[in-house]
């Protein structure tokens, strides 16, 4: 019996992307859009419109750091420093979008539409945020512990993790954005600072920054181990 040719793993991919893991996160990014379009056009309301952009500035530190990834060594280390910098000030975006599902219960909602395909449409920008955080971080994880004298995986995980939440904090509950830290430099550190030198008037932030920074650094740990260990 004559066999099945075997796919070709260099074989051309649709759209800009060049792996299996990209094709799904497009496919998974194109379903949460069309979801948020029939919402708009059946309800007549701009409703979850944000959304997209939100998952727009999820994706921005996945770009980065696979343009991270392709440097070589003769890269110097002061722009590769920078790099890291640009990485570390988007990639708390991609897990933010988790915190959208605060939505389910505000006044986002429209009685006109089941509660079901809301739950449905903000969990599928939740599961693409998470997905693109996790692949983001392990490829800097990989440049990262790549050195021979690093000192382990958690040391850079969950360090990582607390940045992560303490970013989703400032985003959600004081309202900044990642370029605020250019555009409104001041006001950021105040509030920061603030939390820092009076953290028992701020138990509230701290006690979701901990505890989203543990949840974050067990999602990580047990997605980043179901993903393959590299593709060309």
């Amino acid at each position: 019996m004559r066999s099945l040719p075997v796919p070709s793993p260099h074989r051309r991919r649709w759209f800009l992307f060049k792996t299996p893991t990209d094709e799904n996160l497009t496919v998974s990014a194109a379903f949460s859009c069309v979801l948020v379009l029939l919402r708009v056009l059946y309800t007549g309301r701009p409703t979850f419109l944000f959304m997209p952009w939100n998952l727009f500035l999820a994706y921005v530190p996945y770009f980065i750091s696979t343009w991270l990834s392709q440097w070589d060594r003769r890269v110097h280390p002061l722009v590769r420093v920078a790099g890291l910098a640009l990485w570390l000030l988007f990639i708390p975006n991609s897990p933010y979008i988790l915190t959208d599902l605060y939505h389910l219960a505000d006044s986002h909602r429209d009685l006109r539409i089941p509660e079901w395909y809301d739950l449905v449409l903000i969990l599928s920008f939740a599961l693409s945020g998470t997905l693109i955080a996790v692949m983001s971080i392990r490829q800097v994880e990989r440049l990262v512990t790549s050195r021979a004298r690093f000192p382990g995986r958690w040391l850079f995980l969950f360090p990582l993790m607390f940045v992560n939440a303490l970013g989703v904090y400032i985003g959600r509950y004081l309202r900044y954005n990642s370029w605020d830290i250019v555009t409104n430099p001041v006001g950021l550190a105040t509030d920061i600072a603030a939390m820092i030198i009076h953290p028992l008037r701020h138990d509230y932030a701290w006690g979701m920054i901990f505890s989203f920074s543990i949840l974050l650094s067990l999602i990580y740990s047990l997605l980043a181990n179901c993903l393959p260990a590299r593709e060309e």
